[in-house]
């Protein structure tokens, strides 16, 4: 089983990058997160890597810049219902750290509506990102429970549209950008319309 991969970045596309380690090439499958935080071309990345095999695709190698990442990955999958695909979906949008606030709060919003029961419920008591700081904050957050995002927010009012919940996410990251953190949850929407209209 791999485990670590240390090699150049041979090639980056929207799922996948291509690591050459002593001129073999390892295919390792990665979250939107995670690919854009690469070094750039030619130049050294150190993966953390989770290596899963199935009968119907065969090996597969799954990538992350920090071992909490992965440790979350290996944790969303234990759930039911939760494959490779959504677990990255997931840490594409919370670090393990906002992660684990979500599940302290029971934060269904930020987590996302369809799999968010099911990921607060059995990961309250698990340890997703291994920090002590994250674990005091989410336990202080337990106790004060916080208001859902706004993002989080707009994200569900969005998916209430019929707006597909990975689309939802994007659209409303790229308005939270441009609108600074400080923006309400209709200015949120409104903008994230706007970007759908594009």
């Amino acid at each position: 089983m791999i485990g670590r991969l240390r090699g150049l970045v041979a090639e980056v596309g929207e799922e996948e990058a291509l690591i050459d380690v002593g001129g073999v090439g390892y295919v390792v499958r990665c979250g939107g997160r995670t690919l854009s935080r690469l070094p750039a071309h030619g130049d050294e990345a150190m993966l953390h890597v989770e290596t899963q095999w199935t009968e119907a695709a065969g090996m597969r190698l799954y990538g992350f810049l920090a071992r909490e990442e992965r440790r979350a990955f290996v944790l969303l999958q234990a759930i039911q219902g939760v494959g490779p695909k959504a677990a990255l979906g997931v840490l594409d949008v919370l670090s393990p750290a906002e992660l684990a606030g979500a599940v302290a709060r029971q934060d269904k919003a930020a987590v996302g509506p369809k799999l968010a029961l099911r990921i607060i419920v059995e990961l309250k008591d698990k340890p997703i990102s291994g920090s002590p700081v994250a674990a005091s904050s989410a336990g202080a957050a337990a106790a004060h429970p916080a208001p859902p995002s706004a993002s989080g927010e707009a994200v569900a009012a969005l998916m209430g549209l019929g707006v597909a919940e990975i689309t939802a996410r994007r659209v409303v990251d790229q308005a939270s950008l441009r609108l600074g953190d400080a923006a309400g949850e209709a200015a949120l929407i409104k903008a994230a319309l706007q970007e759908l209209g594009r």
